[in-house]
């Protein structure tokens, strides 16, 4: 890994029923808020919010949603890596992405590099409860940049830690996660640091903000988090973006932030690895919460 500047840009979607203007204006938006971050700050590596081409609840039919978007690569992520080619830059694009059948949509984390090219893409694999218009991926993804290497999650995904732990163990060193979170900035905050810290990765994580085509309102608070925990870059809930430099040299020194003490242990070295081995069966199992609740 290499230390860069790494970007959290938090975009609203358009108001308004969803149709391929207001996706249009979605794209613009991304692209001049990508322009301008990069402008201010130098950044390499942005993270948009999950669905940033449409807002995360789109108030249509998995059908009418198929029919708005497109393959990833295709013309709903276009003007990004148009962006990300011009500006020779890293960009994390959240986006719904057309699958093989009408009415079959992902939602999608498309990585796209400096040359325009999309690298990779990732798939939500924790569907939000109620997020029954998408059809969830099947697997993690680590792609190696010459920035970092990068894990994805969305959103949801980022309240189970088995995801953010196989991609730090594929060699992830910063996970980005766009969102469109609508619980409380507390899990929010919560969730990104202990995934940092469990893994001790870099997180950067891109929320939504503004209110999206079902009338849904997001928070942003936006924010970036080191390996041990401290969030180095907060933003507040307006359009905009946060960054801050991501140093591997640094980025473990101290035992807490600040500290004089040095860091000694690692979470994922010092695994046990002969427990987990023991509950492979355990960790398969399906299970559920013994305290009632609305499901």
């Amino acid at each position: 890994m290499l230390p860069f500047v790494a970007a959290a840009v938090q975009v609203p979607p358009a108001p308004g029923p969803l149709t391929p203007a207001s996706v249009k204006a979605n794209l613009d938006t991304c692209v001049d808020l990508i322009d301008r971050c990069v402008d201010a700050t130098g950044a390499e590596l942005l993270v948009l919010p999950e669905a940033a081409s449409t807002g995360f609840t789109p108030g249509v039919s998995p059908e009418a949603l198929w029919d708005l978007v497109s393959e990833v690569p295709g013309p709903v992520t276009e003007p990004v890596q148009e962006a990300a080619r011009r500006l020779g830059v890293h960009v994390v694009f959240g986006t719904y992405e057309r699958g093989p059948q009408r009415g079959t949509v992902y939602n999608t984390a498309a990585v796209v590099g400096p040359d325009g090219g999309v690298l990779s893409r990732y798939r939500k694999t924790h569907l939000f409860c109620g997020e029954d218009w998408v059809v969830a991926g099947e697997r993690a993804v680590v792609v190696d940049t010459p920035l970092a290497k990068l894990g994805l999650m969305i959103c949801f995904d980022g309240d189970y830690p088995e995801l953010a732990r196989i991609e730090a163990v594929l060699g992830a060193e910063v996970i980005c996660r766009p969102s469109a979170l609508l619980r409380s900035a507390d899990i929010w905050e919560l969730t990104n640091r202990a995934r940092a810290y469990d893994n001790h990765v870099f997180v950067v994580a891109a929320n939504a903000t503004g209110t999206d085509p079902a009338g849904v309102i997001y928070f942003g608070n936006s924010m970036i988090v080191t390996p041990i925990a401290d969030v180095v870059a907060r933003g507040a809930s307006h359009a905009g973006w946060v960054t801050a430099r991501l140093d591997p040299a640094t980025a473990m020194a101290s035992l807490t932030p600040g500290s004089s003490v040095p860091q000694r242990f690692d979470h994922l070295a010092e695994r046990n690895l002969a427990l987990i081995g023991h509950h492979l069966d355990e960790l398969r199992r399906p299970a559920a919460t013994s305290f009632p609740h609305a499901r």
